[in-house]
């Protein structure tokens, strides 16, 4: 199972909003096959494995990370192929938790006479895939917020000079997050400060990740670099200015409007927005308001945070605007999953806890 998650790995970049699959199929402890899901729309892992493995797959054992689909999508059911093989054991990792299956392919397979395990490495192939687990359970996507702090927890100076706080290889592996994602979430006012292009860079994944901007009352400006690149863009908007609503259409972008309470707009309208729009995984690279406000809504599951080793005063511009916030019992617990160098900076991952 190890190994078919080394291989479901392969499609880190490429498999959205399908998720990362790897597949083995193992014949007398010899591994006779093995494949990962690509991209949406082409074969599955299993059928990559069975189809290096040939007749060795007559009663072998399988070991798939996900389990196999039993409906038909835009490729035939996986549970099929496995009981035409005639293989004697199929391992899964995880339960799909897609409607459409969520156990019925391990039943299809138990009541074809295969002897079925689940939950071998079930936490690993959770958290290879947590936009798709979350879109499925919670319809919407999983939210990840990056930013690039000083050590004393600052991102910008006060006039908004922010580039670069963060050194070149923490930039770089910026890239490898945004290839992850599904799309990339910012707001106005960075839009409006820094003219972000919001894209991958300097990795060649074939795709972009879709850009959202958070517009209240469209001020984006029709030449902004995002609008100009390659990829699809789409406003949030709370405004019904058609004008304006109209250039920045001719400019390429789609404009949405999601209006909620006291003229803003409905974040959490827009996180189930994007999970219709099979959105998995979001990278939120936004300032502390839109920040603070999807956090204290209870839609950010992870912080991505670079610290730098530098102090840039208490003038500078804090990480997240979090009003109300006055007791300690009032804080947002985090759970830190993850700490390690990137060049000369420190890269901390942690999970919100929700309890809290």
């Amino acid at each position: 199972m190890a190994r078919a998650l080394c291989l479901a790995r392969r499609g880190l970049y490429s498999t959205d909003p399908n998720p990362r699959v790897g597949c083995v199929v193992v014949k007398n402890d010899e591994i006779v096959g093995e494949g990962w899901h690509e991209r949406a729309g082409e074969p599955h892992a299993e059928v990559h494995a069975l189809r290096e493995a040939g007749e060795r797959a007559h009663a072998a054992s399988v070991f798939v990370t996900l389990e196999p689909c039993c409906h038909q999508g835009r490729t035939s059911p996986c549970t099929d192929l496995l009981v035409q093989a005639q293989v004697g054991r199929v391992v899964v990792a995880m339960e799909d938790p897609n409607p459409e299956v969520n156990g019925g392919g391990l039943a299809a397979l138990k009541s074809a006479g295969l002897r079925v395990e689940v939950g071998q490495l079930r936490e690993q192939a959770e958290t290879l895939n947590p936009g798709f687990v979350s879109r499925m359970r919670r319809r919407r996507p999983f939210v990840r917020a990056k930013l690039a702090a000083s050590l004393d927890g600052r991102t910008a100076m006060r006039s908004g000079e922010s580039q670069w706080i963060s050194g070149e290889a923490a930039r770089a592996d910026v890239q490898r997050w945004r290839a992850r994602s599904s799309a990339i979430l910012s707001g106005i006012g960075t839009v409006l400060a820094d003219d972000p292009a919001l894209t991958v860079r300097d990795l060649q994944v074939g795709r972009q990740p879709l850009r959202v901007v958070v517009d209240t009352h469209l001020r984006t400006p029709p030449t902004a670099k995002l609008l100009v690149q390659d990829g699809a863009v789409v406003i949030i908007t709370a405004s019904n200015d058609g004008e304006r609503a109209q250039r920045l259409q001719q400019a390429g972008a789609e404009v949405v409007c999601l209006s909620g309470e006291n003229g803003s707009v409905d974040l959490h309208e827009l996180m189930r927005h994007l999970g219709v729009r099979e959105v998995n995984e979001v990278l939120l690279e936004s300032g502390a308001t839109l920040c603070g406000s999807l956090l204290q809504a209870g839609l950010v599951d992870e912080l991505l945070i670079y610290l730098a080793p530098t102090l840039m005063g208490d003038e500078a511009r804090g990480m997240f605007r979090l009003p109300g916030l006055e007791r300690l019992q009032d804080r947002i617990e985090l759970e830190i999953k993850d700490v390690r160098a990137v060049g000369r900076d420190w890269r901390f991952i942690a999970k919100v806890r929700r309890e809290a």
